[in-house]
């Protein structure tokens, strides 16, 4: 089960998390494959956790770290929206963090 930011919980959707990555990725040369890939190694890391419950902060996480690696552009999109960027100076700090790295 994922446990939302507001406490309700979900059955983990492996549709919902692949929709969400290949957002990210649009107009990206990432194929499909690769994003497969990257759903089913998120999913194979949650499954090894202890107890039934992922925080889906945890599963965020896991995405941000796969997208970094993988894609620049993808991994910002993401951010954008996961770490819920709530002006344009929010936006540059990301970048910024991104360019040091």
């Amino acid at each position: 089960m994922i446990v939302k930011k507001d406490g309700r919980r979900q059955p983990f959707d492996r549709t919902k998390l692949r929709a969400s990555i290949q957002t990210a990725c649009t107009k990206r040369p990432i194929s499909s494959e690769t994003i497969e890939r990257m759903v089913d190694g998120i999913e194979s890391a949650l499954r090894k956790r202890d107890g039934l419950e992922v925080q889906s902060s945890v599963v965020g996480d896991h995405v941000i770290e796969r997208l970094r690696a993988l894609d620049e552009v993808a991994y910002i999109r993401f951010a954008s929206v996961y770490r819920a960027f709530t002006d344009v100076s929010s936006f540059e700090d990301e970048l910024r963090k991104l360019i040091r790295n």
